[in-house]
């Protein structure tokens, strides 16, 4: 594997404009103000444009982009150890990387234009994008990691703060900012949520960290058609000034990474699923095949054949050998571990909130339907392609029903998101063209995104896998939960939860859910 390289970058493709003031709100521009002593500071601000110009045309955004246009813009990065090269030689490395993935994902580089129909539109035009060198000499590692809750500095390592993606249309679709840190560095990256969905961004955030680590081709080449019936001929009506974010900006905000290890998620499962002990390796290895069968991340397609065989043939003697039906609860539904995870944060934060039983909740979980509609897209069709599924049930039957209820509700409501409810949710938005309110409007709501599949500990930009990943302020309010992989790999899964003080407080007394929390049992 070729090592990454340090040299220079064309003057071409960088337009440095060297500024220092501390991190701001990019809704009104960067303004200077009285630097704070512990604060982040910006030491340069460039333009990165494609190495090559882009042959692809105007993309128009669909009817799964459209509603995002009030959203913030998606900030998410991983912070690393230091790189054994100097500051000025990474930063030279990724420009240039950055530069080379770009050619690859030309819609990064534009920007929003919206025509005399009020049809918008991507236009691949080449404009560029932010990068933003910080420092922040002053934080280390430790103090990012060793605290309870996700400490406020997180907030400081991205550039668009709390920016609407409707402003697209003024400013970059993405910005990368690198902070230096006492003995590491954050790689934090803002994208446009119009443009992007959380399978697009990790396919470009790891396109770029293979670059940068020197490889000459990718491996996963986004797909840009635009033919399915996401391509709506609605128009959006936006009100003068732009669409707002539906959600407070300013209520008060808990936020913890709970990690939950592999070992925990499968006694979970197997609680909730009722397994006998003789069954938990069938059904845990029928989930894998399920969900390799939906995976877009699929490099090396001979090996995960491979992968698919075995599996398969362990299958089939497991099944000739095992007991009766009757001791295995095949004829059941069967409920993913994620499901069971789900499941279980519902009913403790339902607790913590202390409603009556009365009180309708909405558990809402974000699904990817490229693989729901048919014919089916592109594993890696670039920009959103996912829908918001509500689940609602009163608090009383949250908490008076056993977990495999809750997680049945859950499960039944994901199942039945086939092409034809897919396509239904798409005629309900034309009939009525709108952007998605975001937020938690009742109290009542927990919002589900991200995904514990995306590959996001995949990314190596040379010097090793990061330590974690985290996200910005973007898009957090009470209720807002976004699903990781766990560092470990192997099937565990950290929730980044946001709630109000009161109600992080009672979920962390919760024997229930902290039971299963690595290192709280």
């Amino acid at each position: 594997m070729a090592g990454p390289s340090v040299a220079g970058l064309s003057s071409k493709n960088v337009n440095e404009n060297r500024i220092r003031v501390p991190i701001q709100s990019e809704r009104e521009g960067r303004k200077s103000e009285k630097m704070r002593p512990d604060s982040v500071t910006i030491v340069s601000n460039c333009t990165v444009i494609p190495e090559k110009k882009s042959s692809l045309g105007d993309l128009k955004l669909s009817a799964s982009d459209l509603p995002m246009l009030s959203c913030h813009y998606i900030q998410k990065g991983g912070l690393f150890t230091r790189p054994p090269f100097p500051i000025d030689a990474l930063l030279a490395l990724l420009k240039r990387a950055l530069s080379s993935t770009l050619v690859h994902f030309p819609p990064l580089a534009g920007r929003l234009i919206t025509d005399a129909h009020g049809y918008v539109y991507i236009t691949c035009n080449d404009a560029g994008v932010d990068f933003i060198h910080a420092n922040a000499g002053h934080i280390f590692i430790r103090d990012l990691l060793s605290p309870i809750h996700v400490p406020d500095s997180f907030k400081e390592f991205f550039a668009f703060d709390r920016t609407v993606s409707y402003d697209g249309h003024f400013k970059p679709i993405m910005a990368v900012q690198v902070t230096e840190l006492a003995d590491g560095v954050f790689i934090g990256c803002a994208v446009n949520h119009a443009v992007t969905d959380g399978t697009s961004f990790w396919n470009f955030f790891n396109t770029f960290a293979d670059l940068s680590r020197g490889l000459k081709r990718i491996s996963r080449a986004p797909c840009f058609e635009r033919k399915s019936v996401l391509i709506s001929q609605a128009v959006l009506m936006v009100p003068q000034g732009g669409p707002k974010v539906t959600f407070s900006g300013d209520a008060p905000l808990a936020e913890r990474i709970f990690s939950f290890s592999r070992e925990a998620i499968l006694k979970l499962k197997s609680k909730v699923n009722n397994h006998q002990s003789s069954c938990i390796g069938e059904i845990d290895a029928i989930e894998i095949l399920g969900k390799q069968s939906n995976d877009p991340w699929k490099p090396d397609q001979k090996a995960s054949g491979k992968v698919t065989s075995v599996l398969e043939n362990w299958l089939k003697n497991a099944v000739a050998v095992s007991k009766p039906q009757t001791d295995c609860p095949n004829q059941t539904v069967e409920i993913s571990s994620f499901q069971s995870l789900s499941a279980l944060l519902w009913r403790a934060v339902t607790r913590a909130r202390k409603f009556h039983p009365s009180k309708t909740t909405t558990f809402r979980m974000a699904v990817n339907v490229r693989h729901r509609l048919e014919p089916k897209l592109d594993p890696l069709y670039f920009g959103n392609a996912i829908q918001s599924i509500p689940t609602y049930a009163s608090a009383g039957d949250v908490l008076s029903r056993d977990l495999r209820w809750c997680a049945e509700q859950l499960n039944s409501n994901v199942k039945a998101h086939n092409d034809d409810m897919v396509r239904k949710f798409i005629g309900d938005w034309e009939s009525s063209p709108k952007c998605f309110p975001l937020g938690n409007f009742d109290g009542a709501m927990i919002t589900m995104g991200s995904s514990p599949r995306f590959p996001m500990y995949d990314n190596d930009f040379g010097w090793g896998r990061p330590m974690a990943i985290r996200g910005g302020r973007a898009n957090k309010f009470d209720g807002k939960i976004s699903a990781f992989p766990g560092r470990e790999g192997g099937g565990s899964v950290d929730l980044e939860v946001v709630l109000s003080p009161e109600t992080m407080a009672g979920l962390e007394s919760d024997s229930e859910f902290m039971q299963y929390v690595t290192g709280c049992a």
